[in-house]
């Protein structure tokens, strides 16, 4: 398999001082291309040390919504300067998350707009975490999305079926996680079943959310490869060509990273 991980944490202190490991054993798993998700932009300058250290590994620069409420939540001039890096491939990881409420919603709906307005800006793609908060996901990206397109994907999915076909509808992708090989995770399966091959990503989400069969422990890069076949078992073809249309689908959205070859 050809794969690309489309999301994980390679900056989190979990893989501190093992990263060459992490990234050679992804690479001999088949993932050409690892694409390390920006959460506080304070922190961003590690996700281009890292992306400049790896030919294989590129980054987006943004705020998570658990990050909403801090001083740098909407330091859009440092994203903007920041996604000039010709390894930045997107924005985000920006959304809503009301499962913690770490910053109050009118906050975190202003944060998610600011940073839809910048990825339309600079016509980079937005990585949008939601979590327990699809009324409030949908309304914004149906309105926003009516103010102008741009484009962007539902990464981790574990929503509901109607949030993805309101994404869908909109023109929007969607990345499918570990969470798809749990035992009890025959609804999503099913919606992963049922979206459209040309807008199926996978991703890892590492150091999160680890497939089975490596549940409890770390996640890394390496394991997309068992994501790419628990979709492929559900939709009912091989997981070569559900890889391949995945890391088409990660190439045609971020469209900064080269479609052959690693260097930037």
């Amino acid at each position: 398999m050809r794969l690309v991980d489309s999301h994980c944490h390679l900056d989190f202190p979990d893989f501190a001082g093992e990263l060459d490991a992490v990234v050679a054993r992804a690479r001999a798993a088949g993932v050409e291309r690892m694409i390390t998700i920006g959460t506080r932009v304070e922190k961003a300058h590690r996700l281009a040390e890292i992306a400049e250290a790896y030919e294989d590994v590129y980054f987006t620069v943004g705020t998570h919504p658990h990050e909403a409420a801090t001083e740098a939540a909407r330091d859009f001039e440092t994203m903007r300067r920041l996604a000039a890096h010709p390894k930045c491939v997107g924005v985000g990881e920006a959304g809503l998350d009301y499962h913690y409420n770490y910053a109050p919603p009118e906050i975190a709906k202003a944060v998610f707009r600011g940073q839809i307005a910048l990825a339309r800006e600079l016509e980079l793609p937005l990585v949008i975490h939601t979590r327990e908060a699809e009324a409030d996901t949908a309304e914004i990206l149906k309105e926003e999305m009516a103010r102008g397109p741009f484009a962007a994907l539902l990464h981790c999915f574990t929503s509901s079926r109607a949030l993805a076909e309101t994404a869908l509808d909109l023109g929007l992708m969607i990345s499918f996680s570990g969470v798809v090989t749990f035992k009890k995770s025959e609804d999503l399966r099913a919606i992963a079943r049922d979206t459209p091959l040309d807008r199926i990503l996978v991703e890892t989400d590492a150091p999160y959310l680890a497939p089975v069969p490596h549940r409890g422990r770390r996640n890394e890069p390496a394991f997309v490869a068992d994501t790419a076949r628990a979709i492929a078992e559900a939709r009912g073809m091989t997981p070569e060509a559900l890889a391949e249309a995945a890391r088409a689908n990660t190439l045609r959205l971020f469209s900064r990273i080269p479609a052959e070859g690693t260097k930037a």
